[in-house]
């Protein structure tokens, strides 16, 4: 089976090549979709270096800055793999992870699966105690609503059967793509499995981009797309 792997980026050209490079030494055929949401740091001249390097590799542009939502909607559309990872951009997630999240659709047991950095025992970065809490509000509301069990609603790492995605049209555009996400699978009755994951978080000195207006998205995102909504 293939693999896309769907990488939104927005000002990270200190990280694309290492994460690329991580990315392509994970041993299973893959093709790599970069979507640039119109960087202004030089991100765009390194995913061109990049895609002149590699025949795997794709690289999309927005004209404008929409946020991650709508660059994953954009990659999404072009992903001919069997499966669909996300991947940022940032070195936060290592892809040496992947054969842990891809091994229960393998083994035909799952539909979609999701990182979490709360069960495990990998490595991780300490870092911020409030974001840790507003992380389990929300995953915890999120699970009210879906009546899923989820550790870890936030996290980067969601991979899917390509099914599953053309099931589903992504509203977000920014980070309110996460519970929007999962409120749509669980609604479409998917397996869903988590598995632990290691985590190298940045501070927002580093480059760290959410920030406590997501949070009060996702709030709403949690409740508009398990209450208020039926769409797909």
């Amino acid at each position: 089976m293939q693999l896309s792997v769907i990488i939104p980026v927005y000002n990270e050209a200190a990280t694309l090549r290492a994460v690329v490079e991580r990315v392509q030494r994970v041993p299973i055929a893959k093709e790599i979709i970069l979507v640039d949401d119109c960087s202004t740091d030089g991100s765009l001249d390194v995913l061109t270096e990049l895609a002149n390097e590699s025949a795997n590799v794709t690289v999309l542009r927005h004209d404008r800055n929409a946020g991650k939502g709508a660059a994953l909607r954009s990659g999404f559309k072009l992903a001919q793999g069997e499966m669909v990872i996300v991947q940022d951009a940032d070195l936060e997630y290592d892809p040496e992870d992947f054969p842990k999240l891809i091994a229960p659709i393998l083994d035909g047991r799952a539909d979609v699966v999701l990182g979490s950095r709360f069960i495990g025992g990998d490595s991780h970065r300490v870092l911020y105690y409030w974001h840790m809490v507003a992380n389990k509000v929300l995953t915890t509301l999120s699970n009210m609503l879906t009546n899923v069990n989820l550790t870890d609603m936030e996290c980067c790492y969601k991979l899917f059967r390509r099914e599953v995605l053309e099931r589903i049209e992504i509203e977000e555009d920014r980070f309110g793509f996460e519970p929007e996400i999962v409120a749509k699978v669980a609604r479409l009755g998917c397996r869903i499995y988590e598995v632990g994951i290691a985590y190298h978080g940045r501070t927002y000195e580093e480059g760290k981009k959410i920030g406590w207006r997501d949070g009060v998205r996702a709030v709403w995102c949690i409740l508009k797309y398990n209450l208020l909504t039926r769409s797909r």
